[in-house]
This record gives structure tokens, sequence and C-alpha cells, in this order.
């Protein structure tokens, strides 16, 4: 994909102006080309993009600090990551308890979700039990 064509579709999406926080994406390219296009790319005031595309040759060291700047900014409530991304930085993911951003790991075309390996999820099932749900 053109990068070209991610960064216009960034620049195209209005703001309403209305306090509201933003979805945050780190993901491959088909992963963030629909998102995009789905109209959630924003540029903060330092013309830092709230998502992450991940490529062949993106380094674990660029995705960890591009992921702790997401997690940094005020203006993002949900972080998006494609499963086998975050299977890369599971360490930051499992250290981030904060409720928001709240992390929400999904699949990507090319790699199915699996839930045994969604930290998040695994936190929630500890949190209740099947007894309160009756």
């Amino acid at each position: 994909i053109n990068e070209a064509v991610l960064w216009e579709a960034v620049v195209s999406t209005q703001s309403t102006g209305a306090k509201s926080h933003l979805i945050g994406l780190v993901g491959d390219e088909d992963t963030c080309t629909a998102f995009l296009l789905g109209g959630i790319g924003e540029l903060n005031d330092k013309r830092e993009p709230n998502f992450l595309v991940v490529k062949k040759d993106t380094t674990i060291g660029d995705i960890e600090s591009n992921l702790k700047r997401l997690l940094a900014r005020k203006d993002i409530g949900i972080i998006l990551i494609n499963q086998h991304i975050a299977n890369d930085v599971r360490h930051i993911i499992e250290a981030h308890t904060a409720p928001i951003p709240a992390l929400l790991e999904i699949p990507s075309k090319e790699h199915p979700y699996d839930p045994s390996k969604d930290s998040i999820l695994r936190r929630a099932k500890g949190m209740f039990n099947i007894d309160d749900m009756r």
C-alpha cells in the first residue's frame, strides 16, 4: 500500500471539536488501511499519528516505543493492536493496568484471534466468577 494514501486519509479526517477520546492502532498494513479508510486517523498537536503501520522491517524497539507513546497520550481512549504484534510486546501489555486507554487485541487477515493468548481477556475472566453471572 502507498503510504501517501494512508496520510491522505489522516489529513482528510475532520475533527468535530467535541471532547472525546481517539482510537489508537498498532497493526499490519491491511488492518491499518481498513481502519484509516474508516476514519480513525488523526494527528495530535505535535503532528504524531494515532497509529503505527507495522511492516516486515519494523523493529520490536519501534513497536515498543510507539505503543508506549500511544499509552501515554491523554487523547486516546482505546488502542487496538493485532494479536500477532501484541505477542512481540506482551511485557508492555501485561504491565499496562490503567483502564484508559483500554488495550484490545484484534485478529488480522493472516493471523486468527487466539483467546488463550489475550492477556486482557484472561485478566477480565479472573475478575468474574461464573456464579456471579447466574
